[in-house]
Order: C-alpha cells, then structure tokens, then sequence
C-alpha cells in the first residue's frame, strides 16, 4: 500500500430542507388551517480516528465529501427528514488543518475520538408555526440554511515513542528490520527509504514501544533538499529519537552535527528532545578504529555514544533499553499530568 500522509479535501455539510406553505382542507371538516410541516435539517461531517489504518492513501482517489440535503417539509405538519451525514474515517495521529496549512482545527491522536468539521444547515419553519391570534392564516415558510463548505488538509504524524534519524545508509532500516518484525526495503544506495516504517519492539513482555524509521535527511534538508524535512513530522511525538551514525565514513563528527543542524531548523521542539546516540556498523571496524571514532564522537556530542551493529546485532539491546528508559519516564510524566489535571465532580 502506498504511504500518503498528507493531502487537501473538500468537505460541504447538507442544506436544510425548506418549511412548507400548506393549509388544511377536507370535506366535512371545518377551521382548516395552516398544515406546513418544518424542513429536515442538513447532514454534519464528521472525522473519526479509527485504528487499523496507517496512511491517507484513500484520501488520494476521493477528495470531495457532500452531506445529505434535508428534505423538504409537506402538508398535514409533515417534517421534512434529515440529510444523511459523512463520516471520514483517518489513522490515529491525523491533524485537520485549515486551507492555510497552519491553524488547527483537530488532533486526533486517540483512537475513537470523533470531530464535527461541519455543522449541516437547520431546516426551516413551516407555515404552521407561523400562526398565531392576529395572523391566522401565514402564507410564508422559512428556506433551510446554508450549508457549510470549505477546503482543509489532513496530515498524518505517525505515533511513534521513539524515532530513528541519521544520514542516508546510516543503517536505520538495517537496525528496525533487527530489533522488530518489520520489513523496510534495504539496500546499499542512499534513500533506499522513501517513506516512514513502523515496528513494535518487544524487549520483556512489560517492555514495548512502537519505533519509527525516518527517510535519511542530508544537509540542508530543511531548504528542501533530497526529500526535506516533510517526514520529520513523525517523529514530533516520539519521546526519544534514536541518532545512528554511521561509523564506516570518514567524518562521524560532520555526520552528527549535519544532523542536529537540520533538526534545529525544523523546529518543534525535535532538537530539544531526548537523543540516544548510536554509533552504527562497528562490526565492520577494527577495536583501535572503533574507539578513536567513538572518542570523536563524545567529544563533539558531549555524551558516549553506544557502540551498536544492526547486522551482528552487537549493542543492539543496550540502545534499546536506553531509549526505553527515556519513553517509560515520559510516559510517567504524562501520567502524573493526566491525574493533578483531573478533578471529581
């Protein structure tokens, strides 16, 4: 299935159904009077975050959603019945943004939650309600309303706890295929990944979290160079990213540092965020080469980086229970939110 994470709808809620003009006549029947019944009223859409879906690609082939239009009132107080309403269906982690790209309107980052985008137009009055002690017989009903209609996006940002960056061939796919049963293409050229990749890492039964693997970002990246920072998005909601440097090149310091540049630049809080350095393909390296990069590298990061191999899977644990360390005190810390912010009625 093709990854999409973001794309542009058209959404329009349903007109109300117009009021109707009628009066009462039969035969044998005496005080006829105004009958006209209300005009149903028009369809809401609605957006709902349901589990099982992983990508916006549905949205790619159907970007227009019109509500049901409410149906007209009719004589003998006859109601109008209401427009059908649209539920668009999205993964967790969807944000709906005004045409702008910049106002929220929604986040839904849990499963279940449910959005109203737009509000379906009230159906209008009948003559029926119209009448009264002076004006007996009302010759006049209300139209239903407008409905509502604009354009918005939808943006995917994956849930991920913790996120793989680095350079292009840093070995990320190399170590997600290792450490979960996920199954990203690998290969030996650069931006062998060319969208996120997901996978559940089981390190004891009560020691799992979801790892996200980022296409590799180059110099400049956030000036759109090679595929920019438009992944990036993925991995705001992680609580550790995990670096990987490859440390079969020549210049792991520059490696980092290009990095760290380009998180900087995207903003969001990513270059504040937890890191778990990772120098990546030791098996591929000599003891004494080993330690000059390692040394290297902690002199510029100002933290021992963790000597790792996706391939022998040296190290491999180690990183893990690191980054998970950072994810179960997060989640602790959004725990202890939840509770002081709660309050019994």
């Amino acid at each position: 299935m093709k990854f999409l994470d973001q794309c542009k709808v058209y959404i329009r809620s349903g007109n109300g159904g117009g009021g109707a003009v009628s009066f009462r006549r039969e035969k044998y029947i005496e005080f006829g009077g105004p009958d006209g019944g209300d005009g149903g009223r028009g369809g809401d859409v609605w957006i709902e975050a349901v589990e099982g879906l992983n990508t916006l690609i549905d949205y790619r082939y159907q970007q227009h959603f019109k509500a049901g239009t409410g149906i007209h009132g009719m004589g003998r107080n006859r109601h109008g019945a209401a427009g059908d309403d649209i539920v668009m269906k999205v993964p967790v982690g969807t944000q709906v943004l005004e045409e702008d790209k910049e106002t929220l309107i929604a986040d839904l980052d849990t499963a279940g939650t449910r959005v109203l985008l737009a509000k379906g137009g009230n159906g209008g009055w009948g003559n029926d309600r119209f009448k009264g002690p002076i004006n007996q017989a009302p010759t006049h009903a209300n139209p239903g309303q407008e409905g509502v209609e604009k354009w918005v996006w939808l943006r995917l940002k994956l849930i991920a706890d913790a996120g793989l960056v680095g350079l292009p061939n840093a070995g990320k796919s190399t170590f997600l295929a290792a450490v979960s049963a996920a199954r990203p293409k690998i290969a030996d050229y650069p931006f062998t990944t060319l969208a996120p990749n997901l996978g559940v890492v089981d390190l004891s039964p009560n020691e799992r979290f979801v790892l996200a693997d980022i296409p590799g970002l180059i110099e400049g990246a956030s000036e759109g160079a090679g595929l920019g920072t438009r992944f990036l998005g993925h991995v705001e909601r992680s609580a550790v990213l995990i670096h990987l440097v490859d440390a079969t090149q020549d210049d792991v310091v520059g490696a980092w540092r290009t990095i760290r540049g380009e998180l900087e630049a995207y903003g969001e809080g990513l270059a504040d965020r937890e890191e778990v350095l990772g120098l990546n393909k030791v098996d591929a390296l000599d003891p004494e080469t080993r330690e000059l990069k390692a040394a290297e590298l902690a002199e510029a990061a100002g933290v021992q980086p963790l000597l790792v191999s996706g391939v022998s899977g040296e190290g491999v644990t180690q990183l893990l229970r690191a980054a998970y360390r950072q994810i179960a005190a997060s989640r602790q810390t959004g725990a202890a939110d939840d509770e002081a912010g709660w309050a019994p009625v």
